[in-house]
């Protein structure tokens, strides 16, 4: 059995947040919180909690009263790129320079099989 989470439009760069994932990807998952909540890079945030929530998710499904958040694996972890906000800044000889501050889609997946 498994449930997902999905944390959408969060405003960190996909590059930022996979570098983390990357880390946690196919861990149990109190293994995985245990390093996304002592870890100091600020990407790690939005990350912990899509996988609380993934686990709030898969608890409050009948069928996994049996089943402690111990057993459960992080069985899939992906991170999209959203939309970007186009921002202007001032450049050289008058022009203006275009900033894309970019965004992601964090989608978490937990599995009670340990395959």
């Amino acid at each position: 059995m498994e449930a997902r989470a999905v944390a959408r439009h969060i405003r960190v760069s996909p590059y930022k947040v996979r570098r983390i994932a990357n880390l946690v990807r196919g861990k149990v998952v109190s293994d995985a919180l245990n390093i996304l909540h002592f870890s100091d890079i600020g990407a790690s945030k939005p990350l912990e909690k899509a996988v609380r929530s993934a686990v709030a998710n898969f608890l409050n499904d009948e069928k996994a009263a049996k089943i402690s958040p111990e057993d459960l694996v992080l069985k899939e972890l992906r991170i999209d790129g959203a939309g970007m906000l186009k921002r202007f800044r001032a450049g050289s000889m008058g022009r203006a320079t275009p900033i894309r501050k970019r965004s992601c889609h964090i989608t978490v997946v937990v599995s009670d099989d340990k395959n």
